[in-house]
Order: structure tokens, then C-alpha cells, then sequence
């Protein structure tokens, strides 16, 4: 579906930009729920508290003149600003000989092309994706450096929540497509099955599954019924990383090496960063592969 874009007002009036690409819920016959696309929603980011620095900054001598750096007229996306300000304190450059705001691109650029990836750890961007399955979460979750993640808890979730994913390989081929509906109304019943049969016994008094509260007994049927579900079922997460690291995840899952559903999850991931923090993400060029599938590339890979 089309890309959204969301507005977090702030107190002082400004905003930030919250970029979403939506997915359609479909159902089979017998009303199993189902997703044929990532859903990519940009919910979080750094923002800097510069006015935090003013007495900070004159605490040193005035013939510097630091504390005309809160004063620059030109207003930096909170990322960006995040990361010069990270790099200009490694030098004390917060004089009027400084870099200026107005030269950020050029300042940010020269860092992403000297390596200097170290200053690009401070901001940090939230996006929850849904619309994906395990094997997509399985995936991602290999990447730790710099990355928190929260996922949904087959434990603690199923019933009326319980949604699957059909691969891209499947859509277009009747057959499969076809295979992919029976398959999951199938599984869905199974567990459904298996989830009612193991709190009957338990309510006899078969203590197949140990468990003092109800809420712990719950959790513990559902444990052992996930034995059911496929890689198919949905696994929705929230991802938190830094701009480095996000960058590496472009790097590694936008690629033609990258299995294609993992591909344009993560493509669209960096479509919102970027639109957020287009200095930060600027290098990365898109290019058309072989599978009609976008991938990227970029002369710093290693930043």
C-alpha cells in the first residue's frame, strides 16, 4: 500500500516526520487471517535537548564563544544534528570557526567517507514491522550490534489475534496461492484444536502441563500448541537501532543476496529512515535486480 506520513507535534511547535508503509489484512473462505506484504511504521527517534548544553557551554572561557552554538539560525533534522554535535565535541568545536549548521551535509558526508562511523551510534530510530513471519524475525534478530528488539510472544498471543504471512513466491502462482490458504486454515484449526484439548485435560485434573494461575496456565498450553504453527504465521516486531547499525542492516538485507520477503521489509525500512534522516542515509543508491526487486548499494559499506 502507499506510504503514510505521520506528524509528532512538539510542544514548540515543530514536528517530525513519521513515515508508515501500510498492508492489507486478507482472509480465506473460512476466515483465517492473513498478510501479503510488510507493513513498515516508523514510531520513535532521538531528539536532542540542546538547550541541555547552555550552561554547559559557558562554563568555559567567553572569549571562545561557545555558547553561540545553540544560536545558529539553521535547524538540523534531530539525527543530523545528533551526530555533529557528537563529532564536534570530539574536537571542542563549538567556537565560531566551527562547522555551521548550514554545512551539515558536507560535515556528515566527509565523515560517512573518512570510516569516522562512531559518531553515527548516538541517534536511534524505532520501526515496528508487521506483515512479516519468523523466518523474516529469525533473521533479523542476527543482528545485535546496536539493535534492540521486542517481539510478539506465541506464548502469550493467539486466538482471534493469530495472523500468517504468504511468501512472495506463492502470490502469483494459482497453485500455491491456493496450497497457502488450505495450509493455513489448516494449521489454524490444528492449533486451535490443540490449544481446547489441553485445557480440557487440564480442567480433569491431567497435570499435562504444570501451572498454578490461570493466566500461567494459559500462557503454558499455548506454549506447548505453537508446536503447530509454520515459519507462515505472523510475527510482529519493534526494532530499535542506531543509525550505524541500521545502515549495516541496509547494507546486508537490501542486497541481491538477501532472500526476497526479507529484502522489501527492510527496503521499505530504509525508505522511511531515509525521509527522516536523508543526510545519514544519502549514500545508499537503489538499484533495479534481476527479480524485479529493488536493492541497495553504497561506497561505504563499512560505516
Amino acid at each position: 500500500m502507499e506510504r503514510e506520513l505521520h506528524l509528532r507535534k512538539f510542544e514548540n511547535g515543530e514536528s517530525l516526520k513519521y513515515p508508515a508503509f501500510h498492508a492489507e489484512a486478507f482472509c480465506t473462505e473460512r476466515g483465517t487471517s492473513y498478510l501479503k506484504e510488510p507493513g513498515v511504521v516508523m514510531i520513535a527517534q532521538s531528539v536532542p535537548n540542546l538547550e541541555g548544553m547552555r550552561t554547559f557551554l559557558k562554563g568555559f572561557d567567553d572569549e571562545l564563544g561557545f555558547s553561540q552554538y545553540l544560536d545558529d539560525p539553521v535547524k538540523l533534522d534531530p539525527s543530523a544534528q545528533i551526530v555533529k554535535l557528537a563529532g564536534q565535541n570530539c574536537y571542542m568545536s563549538y567556537g565560531p570557526k566551527r562547522s555551521m549548521n548550514k554545512d551539515a551535509t558536507g560535515y556528515i558526508e566527509n565523515i560517512v567517507s573518512s570510516g569516522h562511523g562512531s559518531v553515527m551510534e548516538h541517534p536511534n530510530f524505532t520501526l515496528l514491522f508487521y506483515g512479516v513471519d519468523r523466518s523474516f524475525t529469525h533473521e533479523l534478530v542476527r543482528h545485535r550490534a546496536g539493535m534492540g528488539y521486542s517481539q510478539e510472544s506465541q506464548r502469550y498471543v493467539g486466538g482471534k489475534v493469530l495472523r500468517f504471512v504468504e511468501r512472495p513466491e506463492f502470490q502469483d502462482v494459482p497453485e500455491l496461492h491456493k496450497q497457502f490458504e488450505q495450509r493455513i486454515d489448516r494449521v489454524a484449526d490444528e492449533y486451535k484444536d490443540l490449544t481446547t484439548r489441553l485445557l480440557t485435560l487440564q480442567g480433569e485434573g491431567l497435570k499435562i502441563v504444570s501451572a498454578e494461575q490461570a493466566t500461567d496456565k494459559r500462557k503454558k498450553v499455548r506454549q506447548a500448541a505453537r508446536a503447530a504453527l509454520t515459519n507462515e504465521t505472523e510475527a510482529i516486531i519493534v526494532v530499535t537501532g542506531n543509525l550505524r547499525a541500521w545502515r549495516h542492516i541496509f547494507n546486508m538485507r537490501v542486497s541481491e543476496h538477501s532472500e526476497v520477503q526479507i529484502r522489501k521489509a527492510i527496503h521499505k525500512a530504509y525508505k522511511c529512515l531515509k525521509e527522516v534522516e536523508p543526510t545519514g542515509f544519502g549514500d545508499f543508491e537503489e538499484v533495479q535486480l534481476n527479480d524485479g526487486t529493488v536493492g541497495l548499494r553504497t561506497n561505504y559499506p563499512k560505516v
